[in-house]
This record gives structure tokens, sequence and C-alpha cells, in this order.
């Protein structure tokens, strides 16, 4: 019997072609799927690609930064050294290519799967495996769960963990960046899974009524952590929701980091010449679990994913380099050794700073000026250290 649901539920759920042939999505479809690059790195129509050969070169090599980071720190969680990992593995595309798309001026509000975003942005590695390990030199100060870094000099902002958080967080940017009279369009990234929350409705509605400059990003990864997309909502596409709040809607391969960057892009320029927001439906996959704490072996069959390793979008990049001249199989190794490099150097700076940051850092960022009260307590607290140093020692919680 439970071999039979899973069945129903591969089929249900489909291989990528069913995906993409879902009702609504065929020829004549308002919402068809936008591609540039094909999964043999063809391209049909030259004029389509806005990426000259360096952007392509320094996205391919985000991309892989970005795949290796993500395998080295699930295997770092596994080892207890960090805890708690969420990964964008077969989502590359999605991310870096709406990201490269940005003006520098523009606030990028993530979820919590977008670090190659931050990275790409300017975050420093090292300082962004400080935030996981939340340490001494972590720029949240230990104050958030791993994976939700924010990296100010670079405009990215920091997330909540309750879903959708941010979409109303980037609206409410838009709106005073227009007040100010400031030329920013906020990026702001969700999962499928995002769509089915009151945030969703709240910041698309607004932002359509009031006209503002918002890019609405869905990383249309097929899974809410365990639920598949056609359970949590009817809508053949995502892109289709945008009708009803009054706003454009694309759909793209999200797989396709050529055509992400597009999409991107003329959402922005549109954005920012006053022609509103729009939602973008990046259509991807995601490879791993939801998070290290999740096993999708539990709902989902090998067979449902394999198709989708088929797409991956780094290998995708490849093929168009290598077609193109701009990369070989040499340079391909050399790119991959590069960043194990890269993530190695910065682990190594991360783990040698102190384990946890200065006490007096809780009684910080709260007021401008510190209260009389929170004095007290910080004055309470050194000489609780003072008369015991095991106070300040976790591993004496219990002393």
């Amino acid at each position: 019997m439970r071999a039979e649901r899973e069945a129903a539920r591969v089929e249900r759920v489909g291989a990528p072609a069913s995906r993409e042939s879902a009702p609504g999505t065929g020829a004549g479809d308002p919402f068809p799927l936008e591609r540039v690059v094909d999964e043999d790195g063809l391209v049909a129509d030259e004029s389509r690609v806005l990426l000259a050969g360096e952007e392509l070169l320094r996205l391919h090599r985000a991309m892989v930064l970005d795949r290796a980071l993500d395998e080295r720190m699930i295997t770092l969680q596994r080892q207890g050294r960090i805890g708690f990992y969420v990964g964008a593995i077969g989502e590359e595309a999605a991310v870096l290519g709406a990201a490269a798309a940005m003006a520098p001026t523009d606030w990028i509000f993530p979820c919590y799967r977008e670090h190659g975003a931050a990275l790409l942005r300017g975050m420093p590695l090292a300082a962004f495996l400080c935030d996981l390990l939340g340490n001494a030199a972590a720029p949240g100060k230990g104050r958030q769960m791993p994976c939700h870094e924010a990296w100010r000099p670079a405009r990215y902002a920091s997330v909540s963990s309750p879903i959708g958080t941010q979409i109303s967080h980037a609206v409410g940017a838009a709106w005073a960046a227009r007040i100010q009279g400031e030329e920013m369009v906020p990026l702001v990234y969700f999962g499928d899974g995002a769509t089915s929350s009151g945030e969703f409705h709240v910041g698309l509605n607004f932002a359509a009524v009031r006209h503002l400059p918002v890019i609405f990003a869905c990383r249309n990864n097929g899974w809410a952590i365990s639920l598949p997309t056609d359970r949590q909502t009817a809508a053949a596409t995502v892109a289709q929701k945008a009708v009803a709040y009054g706003m454009l809607g694309v759909r793209v391969d999200g797989n396709d980091v050529v055509a992400v960057h597009a999409a991107t892009r003329r959402a922005r320029a549109r954005a920012a010449a006053g022609g509103g927001p729009t939602l973008l439906d990046l259509v991807t996959y995601r490879m791993e679990g939801h998070s290290t704490s999740d096993d999708p072996r539990a709902y989902r069959a090998a067979a449902v994913v394999e198709p989708w390793r088929r797409r991956d979008p780094i290998e995708r990049l490849r093929r168009l380099l290598l077609r193109r001249g701009l990369l070989d199989d040499a340079g391909v190794e050399r790119v991959r050794a590069e960043v194990a490099a890269e993530i190695q150097v910065a682990l190594a700076e991360a783990e040698a700073r102190p384990p946890r940051p200065p006490l007096e850092s809780l009684f910080e960022d709260v007021y401008a000026e510190p209260l009389r009260q929170q004095r007290e307590q910080l004055a309470e607290l050194a000489g609780a250290v003072a008369a015991d140093p095991r106070v300040a020692d976790p591993r004496h919680a219990d002393a």
C-alpha cells in the first residue's frame, strides 16, 4: 500500500517535463516558460544573451562556490561543528542569476537559502562562516540561527524564520525609498510554499496597489519542506497568481542562469521606470532536503529527483562556456580547486576565532543608549563572572 501511495505521489509531482506541461503552460499560454540556454548549452537566439563572457565566467565561479560551500557545510553539520544548515543545491541559477541583475544600491531580502547572493554582493566568506558558528566575529553577534546572515555594506538584509515575513519587509523598503526619492528596487526571495502565506498576499497586494518597484522572486523548487507544490496551491503556475493582484507575472526556467538574469534585469528596469512590481516564477528543483534536519527520502522517491539531476544548472552553464571557448576542462577543474581552497582558508580563519561573542554584547543594539536597567544588569553579570568564571562558560551551565 505504501509503495502504491509513493508511486501515485511520483506521478502527481512528476518529472521535469510534467511540471512544464501542466495545464495552462502549453502553446498559447500567457505564462510560457522563458529559456535562453537549453540543457546542452545551446542558444537559439543570441540577442537574448545579455551577459558578456567575463560575466558568465563570474557567475559560473559563484555557482561552483555556492555548491561547494553547501556540500562542505552539510559535512560540517554532520560532524557537529555547526548546528544547522540550509543549502541551495540545484537552485544556484535561480539565486545567483537574479542577484547578479540587481544594482549595488538595491536591497536584497533573502529567505534562508540565498547564501550565494550574499557572497556575490560582497559578504566575506569568513564572515558568513563566523555567523554559522555564532562566534566572537559573527556579524550577527550569535543572535540568529545559522543561515540567517545579513551584510549591511552590500544591502543584504536579515531574515526571520517564519515563512514569508521578508516579503512585507521588501515592500516596506520600496515604499520608504519612494517617499525619500531614492531609486532603489528591492529583490525579495521566497519559496513556492510561501505563496500560501498571509505575508505573500499582503505584500503583493500592497505593492500592486501602491505601484511599488519590487521584484518578487519565487524559487519554485517543487517542495514546501515535504509538501509538493500541487498540494499547497491549485494554481497551474505561480506566475499566474500575479494576475489577481494586478501586476506582471513571468515564468522562467530557474535552472537557466542566463534566462533568470535576463528576466530579473527586465523586471528591474521596468520597476525603476515606474512600471510597478513583477512576480518571477523561477521553476527549479530542490535536489536535497529542506535543511540538514530533513530527510527527503521519507516523502519522495529517487525517481522524482533523477531527471532534475540531468538539468543541473551548473552543468548547463559549463556546457555553454565550453561551447563558446570561454572555458575548457582544465579550467573547470581549476575553478573547483580554487573554491575548495577558498572555503578551507575561510573556515580555518573562522574556527580560529573565540567561540562566542563577548557577554556584554547581550546588552548592545537594543537601544541607541543603554538604559539604566541594562547598565545595572551588565554590572551584575560582570560581578557574577568575576566571582565564578564558570558562569560565562556554557559547558558549565549546570554548575
